[in-house]
């Protein structure tokens, strides 16, 4: 497979990069700054300082790791960063390597930090000058710590900055060379202040513009598109999700009837969504539309198994093989265009990043093509979090109620039964899932109207049944039965890299519970799971 992808950097100098030194979360440094209305880039911490220099990137954001700098295997930074007289911010890690790049020592503090932490700026006082960087933040402030070493001499010409009762190098500076770091996470939004230094470094320290705008990404996506695409055509799996619908909408604005979407029905979508999909993309889009039924080939494949990560891999493979049939049988198709998100990527080992982070899981999106397939990819939501892709969505147009489609994981219902999938479970967890999204769609709805906010406090960002491998005892009609139980998911997120469970009113769980039992054969009892991720995923799997 030739694997050229059409980028959407827009056509500015005023670029952000982020240097990834493999933090789980590192991304979100990278979408701080787009939600300040900049555009940035994830690169790999080891890219080197010619490759970086080229990208005539504004400014440079270390981020944080999970590694010890004196660790043999830790990652490293080319230190010819530093001497291209961009401005470079350093978080964790970050402040870290700049230090022990450029002349100072880290040691190991007496004592972790981990959590919410007070902070006391040393800047303004005793011949350290008003750091530029906290600007007009507190004396005192809150900030999240996440670290056990830290910078014990700061190299020549810095100065520091603020300290914690634990951390003496809270934060660090050298101005002239327009060079700042802080042991904090500025990104993460328990630093009370985080965002404004964040807004004070790419402002008032960089002189950027806020300029980035989704009308600026349309229009870069889309002449990016035409560009690479020419008169070709172009395939795109369609799932009916927001990923794959953005990415339709994307390229029917580029090149029209270039475009032809694959719907492949493996069986495993929730009720009633293979017709709700195909009335949307055979109505609401000017595309060509296949309906591909392989619903009894799936059921076969998948007869018997019941590991999760393996029921994923033989669903991708059919995917592929289902999708390029039909791409074989179509004259001219070069290009295949997929929603691949970045939490995509993060999860399955990190493609952008150098494959530095662990794989958590895979997507039927990055499993490699059959041998002998030769499609250029078009992937123009790669850098993008969820909630990023739905404010596309609504900018292009679409409608509501494909913008704000619950999240959905291409293998479909598979994955949310535990265990052998078989016609009888899917009944059962069908039948569930469609009441609690008819209950939590509705609750959601109420929040919004009071509101006006689509993600206000406590809303559920996603929620879900799920069927595990086991039976319990119930009493119905005075008799005894031996069914099963429904877990019920519902979480609080914005991006899927954390969410925390929603906090539903005991009314509408109570609600939810009782239709399920009076309503889905085969369950006699509900259980609501209140585990934040991390340490669990959102997914049951």
């Amino acid at each position: 497979m030739t694997n050229s992808t059409a980028k959407t950097a827009p056509n500015t100098t005023e670029t952000v990069l982020v240097l990834d030194f493999g933090a789980q979360y590192g991304q979100l440094i990278a979408r701080r700054v787009r939600d300040l209305k900049v555009y940035s880039e994830i690169v790999p911490c080891d890219t080197p300082a010619d490759e970086i220099a080229a990208k005539k990137p504004a400014a440079l954001i270390l981020s944080g790791g999970p590694a010890s700098v004196y660790a043999e295997d830790a990652p490293s930074v080319d230190p010819g960063v530093f001497e291209l007289g961009i401005p470079v911010l350093g978080f964790c890690y970050g402040q870290q390597i700049m230090a022990t790049t450029l002349g100072g020592t880290v040691g190991h503090t007496e004592k972790g930090e981990y959590g919410p932490a007070p902070l006391t700026r040393c800047d303004g006082t005793d011949g350290v000058p008003a750091s530029a960087l906290l600007g007009d933040t507190p004396a005192e402030q809150t900030v999240w710590m996440s670290h056990r070493d830290a910078v014990s001499e700061v190299p020549e010409g810095f100065v520091v900055t603020s300290k914690t009762d634990v951390c003496p190098v809270a934060s660090m500076e050298c101005a002239e060379r327009k060079l700042y770091a802080t042991q904090f996470h500025p990104e993460v939004k328990h630093s009370e202040y985080g965002n404004q230094m964040l807004s004070n470094f790419l402002f008032d320290i960089c002189g950027l513009s806020a300029d980035w705008t989704m009308d600026t990404i349309i229009e870069d996506s889309i002449a990016a598109i035409r560009e690479q695409v020419g008169s070709d055509r172009v395939i795109l799996g369609l799932s009916g999700g927001v990923d794959s619908s953005v990415v339709a909408a994307l390229c029917s604005k580029a090149i029209g009837k270039q475009l032809v979407c694959v719907f492949v029905n493996h069986g495993l979508l929730r009720k009633n969504e293979p017709e709700e999909v195909e009335e949307v993309f055979t109505k609401q889009f000017d595309v060509d539309f296949i309906h591909v039924h392989a619903e009894e080939r799936y059921a076969k494949l998948l007869d018997g198994v019941t590991d999760p990560e393996q029921k994923r891999k033989i669903i991708g493979t059919q995917f592929w093989e289902e999708f390029f049939r039909v791409a074989q049988d179509l004259d001219g198709v070069k290009f295949l265009a997929q929603g691949t998100i970045y939490p995509d990527i993060i999860e399955s080992g990190a493609r952008k990043t150098g494959g530095k982070a662990s794989t958590i899981k895979s997507h039927h999106n990055l499993i490699p093509f059959p041998e002998g397939v030769h499609f250029h990819l078009i992937e123009p939501l790669d850098h993008f979090f969820k909630d990023e892709v739905r404010a596309l969505g609504t900018a292009l147009g679409l409608p509501d109620h494909i913008v704000h489609r619950q999240p959905f994981p291409g293998p479909g219902l598979a994955i949310r039964i535990i265990g052998a999938v078989s016609p009888e479970k899917l009944e059962i967890l069908k039948n569930a899932d469609a009441i609690v999204r008819e209950e939590l769609d509705a609750y959601n709805q109420r929040l919004y109207e009071e509101t006006g906010d689509r993600n206000s406090e406590h809303a559920c960002w996603q929620y879900f049944a799920v069927l595990p491998d086991i039976k319990s005892v119930g009493v119905m009609g005075d008799e005894r039965t031996y069914q099963r139980p429904i877990i019920l998911r519902a979480v609080e997120s914005s991006d899927a890299m954390t969410a925390d469970w929603a906090k539903l009113p005991y009314d509408v769980l109570a609600k939810i519970s009782s239709r399920i039992v009076a309503e889905v054969p085969g369950a006699n009892r509900v259980c609501y799971d209140i585990t934040s991720k991390p340490p669990a995923t959102i997914e049951w799997e």
